[in-house]
């Protein structure tokens, strides 16, 4: 018999899958929504860039005001995916680009009182196992990110507007599920509310920011590539074979970043419990890197290949996601672990602005054969980070390390 907690996070997981649904719900219709709303070239990646945005300025607010906290998760939860399929169903009536870039900032601020609010949810159901869970609910999240890749893939003759609506009829059921058939917890953990005051001492914290660091280079690399990949592939492929199948691009990039990334989540989870977190880290972000400097070798090349290193790179691109808030969490003391992790995810989800703000403008310059290697940067001095912090999850941690405080991405 299914224990009560593993029937809890395949419905977490479940409702973060169909949420997250609202993140690239958008991006995957870019082209459709530049021509009817006339975007810019100087505003065009702003429409991929203002989810994170919105992400960002939400996470801060939830946290400062300490809304995981002082409300009820799974209402705040629901309230937040109800919110979030508002504003992204809306834009199917929108037909001005700061407007409909407005409301993708909007669509973020919601999604911050949701993956965080589930995180919480399942380290509330998971005092043990947590980094297993946790790399599931991952999983999830990846999995939900690339859903309008295969909504795309089965309803490409539709018109723009279905992926939107899908994918807020989706939002509704994860607010449904969320709400109605989780069940809360026996017992609450003690609380950590974000706190600005404490945030000079997570900065004074060595091996707290030498993870921060990694992680850093990890999500200067994730969205971006995340982003920029199912362009990458359709200009790739198109140049190989003209006469390919849209079907086969939308499927490639759900493949590349939601069936790949959701294996590499749960592989990591597991290994990381039996080499380390700062070992899982660095290989994982070795691979990234690597790939990510391959990945424009093979543009224009047969399909095949490019597939199987996008692939590579869809899996370790998300794999040690979890594992560098889990490195804070055990070296933070627990009266500012709250803020740590909370200072850690904004920073980083600010970071993926850039990012994906800056491989448009380079492609211009140095083409798709090249301009991926601007994000193995991130992974590069990620490894140069975790490879400092080893020394003290060896000596801080050793060979006790507490599944309990493996949380947060």
């Amino acid at each position: 018999m299914i224990s009560q907690e593993w029937r809890t996070l395949f419905w977490v997981g479940l409702s973060v899958l169909f949420a997250l649904s609202l993140w690239f719900s958008a991006s995957v219709i870019a082209p459709e929504l530049i021509r009817f709303w006339d975007i810019t070239s100087q505003l065009e990646a702003w429409l991929s860039a203002s989810v994170p945005l919105g992400f960002v300025v939400g996470a801060f607010c939830s946290a400062y005001f300490g809304m995981a906290d002082r409300f009820h998760s799974r209402k705040v939860f629901a309230i937040s995916a109800l919110s979030g399929s508002f504003f992204n169903g809306i834009l199917i009536f929108v037909d001005q680009a700061l407007l409909g870039i407005l409301l993708r900032v909007l669509t973020g601020v919601c999604l911050a009182g949701v993956y965080p609010i589930a995180v919480k949810i399942l380290s509330q159901w998971f005092p043990r196992k947590r980094g297993l869970a946790i790399g599931i609910l991952i999983a999830a999240l990846t999995l939900g990110s690339s859903l309008p890749h295969f909504v795309l893939m089965f309803f490409s003759s539709f018109q723009w507007q279905f992926v939107l609506i899908t994918s807020s009829v989706l939002s509704i059921l994860s607010a449904i599920i969320i709400y109605f058939i989780v069940k809360d917890p026996t017992i609450t953990p003690t609380k950590t509310p974000f706190s600005i005051t404490l945030i000079h001492q997570v900065v004074k914290n060595k091996p707290v920011m030498l993870a921060n660091y990694g992680y850093f280079g990890h999500m200067w690399e994730l969205y971006a590539m995340w982003t920029w990949l199912p362009t990458f592939l359709a200009a790739s492929f198109y140049n190989n074979s003209p006469g390919v199948s849209p079907w086969i691009i939308a499927f490639s990039s759900f493949l590349s970043i939601g069936i790949a990334g959701g294996i590499g989540c749960v592989l990591g989870g597991i290994i990381s419990d039996k080499i380390g977190r700062a070992n899982l880290t660095m290989i994982s972000m070795m691979i990234s890197a690597i790939c990510s400097i391959l990945i424009g070798f093979t543009y224009g090349q047969v399909i095949w290949l490019t597939l199987a290193v996008s692939f590579i790179w869809g899996m370790t691109v998300i794999s040690d996601s979890a594992q560098f808030s889990a490195a804070v969490s055990e070296v933070s003391d627990s009266s500012y672990v709250g803020t740590a992790l909370t200072f850690q995810m904004c920073i980083g989800f600010l970071i993926t602005i850039f990012s994906i703000n800056l491989i448009p403008v380079s492609q211009k310059i140095m083409g798709w054969e090249w301009v991926f290697t601007l994000l193995a940067i991130g992974p590069i001095l990620g490894i140069v980070s975790m490879v400092k912090f080893k020394y003290y999850e060896l000596t801080a941690i050793g060979g006790n390390k507490n599944e309990d405080t493996a949380t947060r991405i």
